[in-house]
């Protein structure tokens, strides 16, 4: 009997396995065609100047399997702000067009770690951020070890109030985030990421939730936004979803070809009032 017992668990541990890389590989895959015509080059759109002057320099936050991890930190210059953010890359990496991002944020009043979830690697193409993406499903326990080091990096430099953004395959990071920690993130927001829908995982979220998605994006498809929205409503936690109708994937991306200027600004101002709200 015992034998049989454990024959059990090791069958449902490796389908869990299997059934987590096939999720990932389908992911990466409708990722590859939302960005069939995208490189990613920063462009004078996405070097908006922060609102006030910040102090930013490439730093170490965490150690991964020996390894120091060095993300990009931004903040208002003078004392340090009692909000922080982590921010999390799209399937790129932390190239230029997040640390401008992370400018921005620290300019409305934060203190904004950008987090390197590729531990050193940019695309430089598609091929890469694919190989990048694909990559990232067999590192789960390494990811979500250099997430929990950067909350407790911003802890350590006396904030007290976390929220977590990040766009495409850093709005699914944001999410999970959110999940894996539901006692230290106070505010999430996704940006057109991937998704769950299963009531038992978002059962543990305790943090309220800012969704920015495209009507036109058919790698998070609207019907799942939608199913993502019902399932929040029926657990009773608080949610806003938005769903821009001529906006595509990416399209918040100022150096992608989707850019969306007026989505993408409207986002960016509901972004700010959210954090508002939660973290200050």
């Amino acid at each position: 009997m015992r034998r049989f017992t454990l024959w059990v668990l090791l069958f449902t541990a490796v389908s869990s396995l299997c059934t987590a890389q096939q999720s990932n590989e389908d992911y990466v895959s409708r990722m590859e065609k939302e960005h069939a015509t995208d490189e990613p080059v920063a462009s004078p759109a996405s070097q908006v100047a922060p609102e006030i002057e910040i102090v930013s320099q490439d730093g170490t936050y965490a150690e991964i399997d020996g390894k120091e991890i060095i993300g990009y930190v931004a903040h208002p210059k003078g004392e340090i702000p009692k909000a922080g953010l982590i921010v999390i890359h799209e399937w790129w990496g932390l190239n230029d067009n997040v640390k401008a991002m992370a400018r921005r944020l620290a300019g409305a009043g934060y203190l904004a770690l950008a987090v390197d979830l590729y531990e050193g690697e940019v695309a430089e193409d598609r091929t890469d951020a694919s190989r990048l993406a694909r990559g990232s499903g067999q590192r789960t326990e390494q990811i979500l070890d250099n997430l929990s080091q950067a909350i407790e990096h911003l802890r350590s430099a006396g904030v007290e109030r976390i929220g977590v953004i990040g766009w495409c395959f850093g709005g699914g990071w944001s999410l999970r985030t959110a999940l894996a920690f539901p006692d230290k993130v106070d505010a999430t927001v996704i940006y057109y990421g991937r998704l769950t829908t299963d009531p038992e995982e978002l059962q543990n979220l305790a943090s309220p939730v800012l969704g920015i998605f495209g009507a036109l994006d058919e790698g998070i498809p609207v019907a799942t936004v939608r199913e993502f929205q019902a399932a929040l409503e029926a657990l009773d936690k608080e949610a806003a979803i938005h769903i821009y109708e001529n906006a595509d994937h990416a399209f918040a991306n100022p150096s992608g070809t989707r850019y969306n200027e007026v989505a993408a600004e409207d986002a960016w101002v509901k972004t700010l009032a959210f954090f508002t709200q939660r973290l200050r």
